[in-house]
């Protein structure tokens, strides 16, 4: 992965972001500590992919905060402006709340510019009775769009019928 631009990233992120271990940090308002990352999936053919990982690391609850939403799309918006790859993502449903933050992450990235430049497609995965959320970002002016499009829904195919 090419490295992100912090600098950049502040630019127009709401809350400062810091970089440490190669984890992208910031803290809210409310005094919640974010940690991002990106970690290589070598699984689509054309180009490279990395899952996209938000976690809450307070322990506290998160309360609707405008800020998160914006800090996290300005730290996907440098992603792309560095690496023409795909970012996947997965919801956590250690409490149950996947379909929640999936719904969550879904409302944040269909803002009218995000859906101008991305292409967004998201999966419902059971495994073992667990229901998992999986999306997929890619930039629609990707020259292998189409292609990226039909590997995921197979991969997504495979994992389903291997259960």
């Amino acid at each position: 992965m090419n490295a992100l631009d912090v600098n950049e990233i502040n630019r127009l992120a709401p809350y400062g972001v810091r970089i440490e271990d190669g984890k992208f940090r910031f803290h809210t308002d409310h005094d919640i500590a974010y940690v991002v990352e990106f970690e290589p999936e070598p699984v689509f053919e054309e180009v490279l992919a990395y899952w996209f990982g938000i976690a809450n690391r307070s322990g506290k609850s998160s309360p609707n905060d405008p800020k998160v939403r914006a800090t996290i799309i300005c730290i996907i918006e440098e992603f792309f402006s560095k690496n023409p790859d795909i970012l996947l993502y997965m919801c956590d449903s250690a409490d149950d709340q996947q379909a929640m933050r999936n719904r969550l992450f879904i409302r944040w990235f269909n803002g009218y510019e995000q859906q101008q430049k991305y292409y967004i497609k998201t999966a419902l995965v059971v495994d073992d009775g667990i229901e998992t959320y999986v999306a997929m970002i890619v930039q629609k002016s990707n020259p292998n769009l189409h292609s990226i499009i039909e590997q995921f829904e197979n991969q997504i195919e495979m994992f389903k019928e291997n259960k």
